[in-house]
């Protein structure tokens, strides 16, 4: 069955513009999203990003920090069988993920830290949720700093010399 021009034309453009107005990392953060996502025992069908929103990316001397909204949708296609073509399910389920990332200040940036946390739309509102999203947010965007700094086996062996 082929659909009008008409229809599938203002999705296309509008995936398209949210791809282009967005970063490497937050493309990255995407796909990684969605890779978890579709990870999960309870999905069964796959999910098409919707709408990316609330993006915030701050860069300093440890690395790059990124948070985005990831607004998904459902489509026709089974997890275990994916096809080339799915079509979103306007009626069906409509998850949010918020996604926290914290990358190091490499030429190939690595993932330092991060924090997912996919639910029903109404179920990211919930205070204490969102509260437990911040906190956890802030942890990831705190790695890499001075605190977090790599312990290596040895690396205090010497140093208190012996009792005279």
């Amino acid at each position: 069955m082929r659909l009008p021009v008409s229809l599938w034309l203002p999705l296309a453009l509008g995936v398209a513009a949210v791809a282009a107005g967005q970063s490497p990392l937050q493309r990255r953060v995407v796909r990684d999203v969605l890779e978890y996502f579709h990870g999960r025992s309870n999905v069964h069908f796959l999910f098409k990003e919707r709408e990316v929103d609330g993006v915030i990316e701050r860069e300093d001397p440890s690395g790059t920090f990124v948070q985005l909204r990831l607004g998904l949708a459902q489509t026709t296609c089974r997890k275990r069988a994916p096809q080339r073509h799915c079509r979103v399910l306007e009626s069906r389920r409509r998850p949010t993920c918020l996604a926290c990332y914290k990358f190091d200040a490499s030429d190939v940036p690595k993932v330092l830290d991060k924090y997912h946390n996919c639910g029903p739309s109404h179920h990211l509102a919930a205070k204490e949720i969102r509260q437990r999203d911040e906190a956890e947010c802030r942890a990831v965007e705190e790695a890499g700093k001075g605190g977090d700094t790599l312990y290596l086996p040895g690396m205090f062996t010497f140093s208190r010399g012996l009792p005279a």
